[in-house]
């Protein structure tokens, strides 16, 4: 049974299914800090909570107070949902498990749900069979399963409502994606930019399932939902026509990836959504030029403002154009309001793939701040902020130095400086929070032909540890670090044995926590960064931390599983150090510190 809360009160499962109540639902949730209903844990990707009990007085009382063991051993990414019905609604990696659990009888199993799928999408699943969990609206849960069904559930019953078509794993399209509930639609993307699909995001009705809008990353404007007149680039129309398809080599766009499989913020005053899509299709740049010459290839890597009810574009911003070391643009886009230059401004932070942490304009799509979070990273010197484009290091330029040439420690890795973990955003200290990967690669393109459902990388990697302060390739390969946005500087950093592929939560209780590869789950002070508390969970961590009250108790909990990309070489048995596009060379020691697993862990203070 629902109870009154001192916050609101909420009426899950009852609320007509209209499009105001969908979208008013999840505010309502998202307001309430008991819960944690979203992914990201508001509409803004703030992942912070205004809970206190638990705090940097106290937290090194946390303990355990119950597990609860998936039955799946692969990566676990994503986190619980928690929407004041006594129940935590926790997912797994294929084959995609739905567990509701009994939050006050040691995660008693409600009810489970697990669909049929075909294994033989497993093999197109780029990095991992990793889910970033369910969404969650007026009473319903939406899961987007590895093989491209998008369903939902009635959260009483676990009873299948519906299910929609999303893709074709034949031609290389899965999903790994946690699909985002506004108003009256279900908007999810897609993943398989290295089979060489054509990324798309698309809109269902959340009643029935229906496609409402789909928006390409690739092609003509009329399929990327595109007005040259009207939609923006750095604040002024885009102007010319069909750029999805004259940037690319004749036919390249119907394969140009652009996957968007990371994470879709809103804004509901400009009711916009913002979310990133990935590399363009083959890794080897030589194939993607026009007339031998590098091309734009837009709009991979490319950060999209659209209206969610018909998916129009407001806005584009192109961050890597021409990529040539797989710089997938998926981050996660924090929703911000900051004071810029004496002028209050709706902003919007990234702290990205690339090795930059940006700051732009939600509003216009203008660029404010770009600056290195990584300072190893040195294939682009610096972004010009009129043009928006990078000023490449012609050093590390894999095009320039051709195909079949191996071009050497390039930072960052095609992991990212920070891979698609999401960070946290504190408005009491203005600081984001963030996991970040200290990893260089060598890289060499190759020529590559086309075939579906076959894997279009066309390049081979190695990774290594980032270069030490003195120069050395013998640093760390992860931290954990804290951004300030507006300033473009990092303002405290803790070591890390492996890159931190966690998400990152912060709290009203002047704490971050975060965990790593080896399974810890850390506390850590918002302000100095000093490590208040550890628990060594059963697997390594790349879930996300998430945080929730229940009868006047906060709870954290965290799913551990190692995997992901940076534990593929646990996951799937690999030991070619070229396996798993790198990332075996690099975490090859990561067997000596965790094992495979599949854990729910609840935390709480002791009575």
């Amino acid at each position: 049974m629902l109870r009154e809360t001192g916050y609101a009160v909420v009426a899950i499962g009852l609320m007509a299914a209209t499009a105001v109540h969908a979208n008013q639902n999840v505010l309502e949730l998202q307001d309430n800090p008991e819960y944690w209903a979203t992914q990201l844990g508001n509409y803004q990707g703030h992942r912070f909570s205004q809970l206190d009990q638990i705090n940097r007085d106290n937290v090194q009382e946390l303990r355990s107070v119950w597990q609860f063991s998936t039955g799946v051993l692969r990566g676990h990414e994503g986190g619980p949902l928690y929407v004041g019905d006594g129940r935590l609604y926790i997912h797994t990696p294929f084959p995609n498990k739905v567990f509701a659990l009994d939050l006050e009888d040691e995660g008693r199993v409600i009810w489970s749900y697990e669909p049929v799928q075909d294994s033989r999408v497993i093999p197109v699943m780029c990095c991992d069979t990793v889910n970033r969990g369910l969404a969650y609206a007026d009473g319903r849960l939406f899961l987007g399963q590895a093989d491209n069904t998008l369903i939902a559930l009635d959260a009483e019953s676990g009873e299948l409502l519906w299910e929609a078509n999303n893709g074709d794993h034949t031609i290389g399209e899965s999903n790994t994606m946690s699909p985002l509930v506004v108003h009256d639609k279900v908007i999810v993307g897609i993943s398989g930019g290295e089979y060489g699909i054509r990324g798309h995001l698309s809109a269902y009705d959340v009643e029935t399932g229906e496609m409402v809008w789909r928006g390409y990353s690739t092609g003509p404007d009329d399929e990327v939902l595109i007005d040259p007149e009207t939609t923006l680039m750095l604040g002024e129309p885009v102007g010319e026509a069909d750029l999805g398809v004259t940037t690319w080599p004749e036919g390249e766009w119907e394969r140009g990836g652009g996957a968007p499989w990371g994470w879709i913020t809103y804004d509901p005053e400009l009711d916009l959504i913002y979310y990133g899509t990935g590399n363009p299709g083959t890794w080897n740049p030589d194939q993607r030029t026009v007339d031998g010459e590098p091309a734009d290839n837009k709009w991979a890597i490319t950060i999209f403002a659209r209206d969610p009810n018909t998916g129009e574009a407001k806005w584009v911003f192109q961050k890597v154009p021409f990529d040539e070391w797989d710089y997938d643009g998926v981050n996660e886009n924090q929703l911000i309001d900051i004071e810029f230059e004496g002028e209050e401004r709706k902003a919007l932070a990234v702290i990205d793939r690339t090795g930059f942490g940006l700051l732009m304009d939600r509003e216009t799509g203008e660029l404010l701040v770009a600056e290195k979070f990584a300072p190893e990273t040195n294939w682009a010197d610096s972004y010009d902020l009129e043009t928006g484009r990078p000023v490449v290091n012609e050093e590390y330029s894999t095009f320039r130095q051709g195909v079949d040439v191996n071009t050497t420690n390039i930072c960052p890795t095609a992991m990212g400086a920070k891979n698609m973990q999401p960070s946290a955003y504190s408005p009491n200290t203005g600081l984001i929070y963030a996991g970040i990967n200290r990893i260089c690669m060598n890289y060499e393109p190759y020529e590559t032909e086309y075939i579906a459902g076959q894997p279009y990388v066309g390049a081979t990697l190695t990774m290594m540890p980032a270069p030490s302060h003195n120069g050395s390739m013998e640093g760390r390969t992860g931290s954990f670090i804290a951004w300030d946005p507006v300033a473009g500087e990092t303002v405290w950093e803790v070591d890390e044995r492996f890159a931190v592929w966690s998400g990152a939560l912060a709290t009203a209780g002047d704490l971050a926590f975060y965990g790593t590869l080896e399974g810890h789950v850390k506390a850590v002070d918002l302000e100095t960064g000093e490590e208040l508390w550890r628990f060594k969970t059963p697997s390594g961590v790349i879930g996300n931390v998430n945080t929730f009250m229940h009868e006047g108790k906060q709870y954290v909990a965290v799913l551990s599983g190692v995997g992901g990309w940076a534990g593929i070489g646990l996951a799937a048995g690999l030991e070619d150090p070229e396996e798993g596009l790198g990332a075996v060379s690099v975490f090859g020691a990561l067997g000596d510190y965790t094992k495979l697993g599949g854990v729910l862990t609840v935390f709480a203070l002791p009575d």
